[in-house]
């Protein structure tokens, strides 16, 4: 009953996620074709919109059955507008770039997550040590999506302030939704291995920074603010490594760090875990995770500003987005995932086989991707 009440509770947190595959096609569309700035300034009037309704959504008792219907439509928009919001950031930052330092603008993007990720785990443990449990369950759950409402309107006086990216601008004929649907179509082989490339990425993140509470609580049967800990420690590595391995990225070029990443995640993941668990710490845990976030880091550093380079220019936030929302669906639901691959093998370390896998994927597109040594050197310079 509580495996089976675990996993319901981590499938609702993926549902969001089925949502950005469709937010990232049509929203896409609408920055490839009307521009980057307005596109980010619409993105986070929707996020903010979903961020409230699970925020302001009265209980169960009140509405009745209408109100995790009420949280579900909140989570389902906020996944319609992450759909592109990653794209349509590292895209602005890959065209508004100096010279030279594509990689390290990009990388910025994602390290910006690492704050949230660190601020989350923190008020967690706040609220895990002053707050009763009953009352965490009754409301105190609702503070987080406060605390995020109240971030929007900093965040849209910044989006408002920027300007149009002079590559957009510099675009002499910009195509209607249909003819960036019909490109996509046409390019669906470069999306899908982009989705490829992007599993290794967000199966390691939601592993080492969603999944980690769960884990160290659960299977690992540590305390929770030891787990809290280590979570916060996660976004701290990944907030340091990002723009450092980004910016390495502009010096040896994207293959190198990609193929090396994907290559380490083989054979370093499932031994790792399986080290954990055989005699479970804090100590381990933090190891583990520390290790696990430098080979995250180290692979998304390299990888976004690539996807910025291999998609067709007219598309390139909606071919981004579309390839990394699919890869999201898949990585978001690591959570759940991992959760019935315990319960299926009795095997505490199986996340680890998950993660693998992702690398395999991530490891086989990098290399078709990049299987023309002419291409490597292209996207080292562009």
């Amino acid at each position: 009953m509580m495996y089976a009440s675990l996993l319901l509770t981590l499938l609702t947190f993926a549902a969001g996620f089925v949502m950005r595959p469709i937010g990232a096609i049509v929203l896409g569309a609408y920055i490839d074709h009307h521009g980057r700035r307005k596109g980010l300034i619409l993105t986070l009037a929707m996020m903010a919109v979903g961020t409230l309704l699970v925020a302001a959504v009265p209980g169960y008792a009140t509405i009745g059955v209408l109100a995790p219907l009420l949280v579900l439509a909140g989570r389902l928009l906020q996944g319609f507008s992450a759909g592109v919001e990653l794209g349509g950031v590292s895209v602005y930052l890959s065209e508004i770039a100096t010279p030279g330092h594509r990689g390290f603008y990009c990388a910025w993007q994602s390290a910006s997550q690492q704050v949230a990720v660190m601020f989350a785990a923190l008020l967690g443990l706040l609220l895990q040590r002053w707050m009763p449990t009953q009352a965490m369950n009754d409301w105190g759950w609702r503070i987080p999506f406060i605390v995020g409402c109240l971030i929007v309107p900093f965040v849209f006086v910044i989006r408002r302030s920027l300007q149009e990216t002079e590559a957009f601008l510099a675009r002499k004929h910009r195509l209607s939704a249909r003819e960036i649907y019909r490109s996509m179509l046409v390019n669906w082989r470069i999306v899908g291995l982009g989705m490829a490339m992007v599993l290794m990425t967000t199966v390691s993140f939601y592993l080492i920074t969603a999944y980690t509470p769960t884990f160290g609580k659960e299977v690992l049967k540590l305390s929770q603010s030891d787990v809290f800990v280590v979570t916060l420690c996660i976004g701290l590595s990944n907030l340091i490594w990002l723009p450092l391995m980004g910016a390495l990225s502009d010096r040896l070029g994207r293959w190198p760090l990609l193929v090396t990443c994907t290559v380490l995640a083989l054979l370093t993941a499932y031994p790792v875990l399986h080290w954990l668990v055989i005699e479970p710490g804090f100590s381990r845990l933090l190891g583990v995770e520390l290790w696990l976030s430098f080979i995250y880091s180290a692979y998304n550093g390299a990888l976004v500003v690539a996807l910025t380079e291999i998609m067709p220019t007219d598309v390139r936030t909606a071919g981004f987005s579309l390839a990394y929302s699919l890869a999201t669906t898949l990585g978001g639901s690591s959570l759940a995932i991992s959760q019935w691959l315990i319960h299926l093998t009795g095997n505490n370390a199986a996340p680890g086989l998950w993660l693998s896998f992702a690398a395999l994927c991530g490891l086989v597109a990098t290399v078709l991707v990049y299987r023309n040594p002419q291409r490597r050197l292209q996207y080292k310079e562009s």
